[in-house]
């Protein structure tokens, strides 16, 4: 049976989605009061909460603004603001930095870190930036077609072999340890 997403909401758990999905015909503010409702009732509470979340992201200017109006990183940010105003125990974050340039990531890592460190959640992402997860994540597990290569902290994981030829390396690489080169791989 498939849980809804208020009683996964209610468990405690946030998620933000690989294609975006803002209401953009709602205002940003809108967006994430959404979100808030469904864990604070009162809605001068939940719309107090979802700016709050707004300012986190930079977003607070944009308040009244349809969400189409925002650009590409910050409609991906306003998905993040979201998640988090529903106060998860652990956010879900399928590829938050998909589409989004250097400084837009490295600013995301900078509010998901202090996001984990202030309210002492966990979070978990999928993502293939490997500038944000080595700079976000504490512990990383890596899966190749479905199997676990490697599990430990960032300097672990970079290093390991079959890491690096799943992921990083070459077709070189991936003949040293025995993997098979995608057939989509240029030299």
């Amino acid at each position: 049976r498939q849980a809804s997403a208020f009683r996964f909401a209610r468990s405690g758990v946030a998620r933000t989605f690989q294609n975006i999905r803002v209401f953009a015909q709602m205002t940003v503010l809108e967006n994430v009061v959404v979100a808030a409702r469904s864990v604070e009732p009162d809605l001068a509470n939940a719309e107090a909460a979802a700016m709050r979340e707004l300012s986190r992201m930079g977003l607070e200017k944009f308040a009244d603004q349809p969400a189409a109006r925002l650009a590409y990183g910050q409609r991906r940010r306003l998905e993040v603001a979201r998640a988090l105003a529903l106060k998860p125990r652990f956010l879900l974050l399928d590829e938050p930095a998909a589409g989004m340039n250097a400084v837009e990531t490295a600013e995301l890592v900078s509010i998901l870190s202090a996001v984990r460190a202030e309210r002492r959640i966990g979070v978990v992402l999928i993502e293939h930036d490997m500038r944000l997860v080595m700079n976000l994540c504490e512990r990383i597990v890596v899966v190749d077609h479905g199997r676990v290569i490697a599990d430990g902290t960032p300097a672990e994981v970079q290093n390991n072999p079959a890491v690096v030829a799943a992921y990083l390396g070459s077709r070189t690489a991936r003949a040293k340890t025995g993997q098979e080169t995608p057939a989509s791989e240029t030299a």
